[in-house]
């Protein structure tokens, strides 16, 4: 039997970050199993213009921005002027769940916010965690929001 140990290089966690309180806690779990894993963590964020049928104006924003402002001040919220060292942020245009499979490839570890700011607040999984969980190249971990910081290995 053969093994091989992960390579510190080429090991790669991504985080799918919205903002929410459910994509710290991703954030959190990727700094937890980071340094177990010898793993880089990967912070993903998606921006797309919003649908409308024309009825209802959009408001004249930088999508784009407003994603990068997102994610910056996620990952200040979460680790404050310490963020994990070799930590790199990633925004691109897309829906959630494709962005965050494409980004995922080649990954060790996938980790989504069961929830994020749309959709039913009763639902277990929301659409994106639910997708890159059937879809991902890679194994995915779903964070609960409710899972108290007491309840996680490491605290």
């Amino acid at each position: 039997m053969t093994t091989s140990a992960t390579n510190a290089t080429t090991a790669r966690i991504v985080v799918g970050v919205d903002g929410s309180e459910s994509s710290y806690e991703a954030l959190r779990w990727a700094a937890r199993l980071a340094p177990t894993l010898g793993a880089t963590i990967q912070a993903v964020s998606a921006w797309q213009y919003p649908y409308t049928d024309g009825t209802l104006p959009v408001p004249t924003m930088d999508w784009e921005q407003l994603s990068v402002d997102t994610i910056d001040q996620s990952i200040r919220d979460v680790f404050g002027d310490a963020p994990p060292a070799g930590l790199v942020t990633t925004v691109e245009r897309g829906h959630p769940s494709r962005v965050l499979i494409e980004a995922a490839h080649g990954a060790t570890l996938l980790i989504v916010g069961s929830r994020g700011h749309g959709g039913f607040a009763g639902l277990l999984l929301g659409s994106v965690s639910q997708h890159v969980a059937e879809h991902a190249g890679c194994p995915v971990l779903v964070v609960h929001r409710h899972l108290a910081r007491d309840d996680c290995p490491g605290h």
